[in-house]
């Protein structure tokens, strides 16, 4: 009976350690988060994202509820090139690639207000989903539209 209760003890503190019977689901953000995962070095960086910059960025997205890949740029090949600030992509993406850096790279978490909404984007991203963006900034175009 002894060696029961002991063994019962241990694997209660080990449990408890270790989080074991932590099911705590985490709750999907309401506002925008920008981390920056790579800064680029100070005094290298002579141009940073504005609205209406033609940019291109190679990016991997999933989905926060479960880190499901959705779609990414990068096995294609090819940077994702677009005007930021006027509505060609996401609001999240508008919101949180300004200000950035060529070679910096970036983690988002969009809430769903600012990603598909309740629309979603069948049938990879379902009705208000979260989404969470790796971008790093591959260029900046020359040519800045004024607006």
């Amino acid at each position: 009976m002894r060696q029961i209760i002991i063994f019962l003890w241990f694997l209660t503190i080990i449990c408890s350690t270790f989080n074991i019977f932590d099911v705590e689901a985490k709750e999907p953000p309401t506002t925008l988060q920008i981390g920056i995962k790579h800064r680029v070095p100070e005094g290298s960086c002579y141009k940073m994202t504005k609205d209406g910059d033609s940019v291109s960025v190679h990016y991997t997205g999933t989905l926060f509820e479960n880190g499901q890949e959705f779609d990414s740029s990068i096995p294609r090949g090819q940077p994702f090139t677009f005007t930021l600030g006027v509505g060609q992509v996401i609001k999240g993406w508008d919101q949180g690639l300004r200000g950035m850096c060529i070679g910096e790279k970036r983690k988002l978490i969009i809430p769903s207000h600012l990603a598909y909404g309740t629309r979603g984007s069948p049938p990879s991203i379902p009705e208000n989903a979260a989404l969470v963006f790796d971008v790093e900034l591959i260029g900046i175009g020359k040519n800045r539209v004024e607006l």
